[in-house]
């Protein structure tokens, strides 16, 4: 994932089917999101994030991710260690 500091997150996103490219338009636009993947399984999309601290997630999570459009629920797991990125054990 990103070296950048504060707080990392996964965002498991649930997106109306006909509104899947959109969504991940949308979302891929946001300055806090790093990457965003079209995925197969339970989710439709995965995106990862920085914020600056907890309540800075907070609000992007209430304020941008689930205000667009199209976007039906989430389900959010924050990054609390890094074992290994980019194919290298970090000491994150």
């Amino acid at each position: 994932m990103m070296s950048a500091p504060g707080v990392r997150a996964i965002i498991h996103i649930f997106a109306e089917s006909n509104s899947i490219d959109k969504v991940a338009k949308q979302i891929s636009k946001l300055p806090e999101v790093f990457d965003v993947y079209e995925v197969t399984g339970e989710f439709d999309l995965i995106a990862l994030v920085v914020a600056r601290d907890i309540a800075s997630f907070r609000d992007f999570l209430k304020e941008k991710i689930l205000s667009v459009q199209g976007v039906k629920s989430v389900v959010t797991s924050i990054v609390l260690y890094t074992h290994k990125k980019e194919g290298e054990e970090t000491g994150e």
